[in-house]
């Protein structure tokens, strides 16, 4: 299982962070081990004082390919779900400036946390709506009509490098408002109205 990711995928989060808004898709992976055993908690990792939560639609690939069309794309996931990119942002500040990889700061153990999945048949995948809470206090409100790449961009753009593969995991972008976990922080993660992620920051 790849665990495919695409950072920069809406412009307001962009800006919050001072970046480009992309002309491409921003591509960089997690391994498997970076999946948070369900029912875990999260924990801090030694190396970070700065982790932040990212939420974000993920697809669940459903059939491989490779060098998929655009207009075909969609027939290539038929489950989503949403996941939360931890990514320790002091290290990753101190990877770009040194123009390096940012694998360190996205790739740790834990990293990606993931929901259930739920057929995309029940939702409009061109208005969905999804919501990340701490603490009861809403934090980010993200909606699929405002990613830069639409998931049928992103499955063809990635296609063209990596051959997908049944069960490869694709992290679509998150919306602005990312920000700061602290020890016994409670996050909660909303697809449409359903509660798909309850869990605590240790």
């Amino acid at each position: 299982m790849k665990i495919i990711c695409i950072g920069r995928n809406y412009a307001e989060h962009a800006r919050e962070l001072g970046n480009e808004i992309p002309e491409n898709p921003v591509i960089f992976m997690k391994p498997d081990t970076a999946v948070l055993k369900r029912g875990s908690d999260f924990y801090i990792p030694e190396f970070s004082n700065d982790v932040h939560y990212e939420l974000e639609i993920v697809l669940k690939i459903s059939k491989g390919g490779k060098y998929i069309q655009e207009a075909s794309a969609s027939s290539y996931f038929d489950e989503i779900g949403l996941g939360i990119d931890f990514t320790a942002r002091d290290l990753q500040s101190q990877l770009k400036t040194k123009g390096l990889p940012w694998e360190l700061a996205k790739g740790f153990d834990g990293s990606a946390v993931i929901s259930d999945f739920y057929s995309k048949g029940d939702f409009d995948m061109k208005n969905l709506n999804f919501s990340l809470l701490k603490n009861k206090e809403e934090v980010q409100d993200g909606n699929s009509s405002l990613m830069i790449f639409s998931p049928e961009k992103i499955i063809a753009f990635v296609s063209q490098y990596f051959t997908l593969k049944v069960g490869d995991l694709i992290f679509t972008g998150t919306p602005k408002g990312v920000g700061k976990v602290s020890e016994n922080d409670i996050l909660e993660a909303y697809l449409e109205e359903k509660k798909v992620l309850d869990f605590r920051i240790q």
